[in-house]
């Protein structure tokens, strides 16, 4: 399953993770150097929400940004017993 939201269409992102050695110099040091840099990826926050899309209601995965907007319309409460 991709790790993409369903409403607003937010996937993974790359970037670095850059590792530094030394002291700053304003603590006293030489300046600091980068020593290695290695590939990333930012994973959006998704989260599995039962919403109403189409007049139904089922589960989607859904960003916490996207919640927090409003874009979701959650699904009413069922107070209805199966027979």
């Amino acid at each position: 399953m991709s790790r993409i939201c369903v409403l607003t269409g937010t996937g993974s992102i790359k970037g670095n993770h850059i590792w530094r050695s030394g002291k700053a110099k304003k603590k006293g040091g030489i300046g600091t150097h980068v020593t290695a840099i290695t590939k990333r990826r930012f994973l959006p926050n998704l989260q599995r929400v039962k919403a109403v899309i189409d007049g139904e209601v089922r589960f989607v995965r859904v960003t916490a940004k996207a919640i927090k907007k409003g874009l979701v319309t959650k699904a009413p409460v069922r107070n209805w017993k199966k027979a």
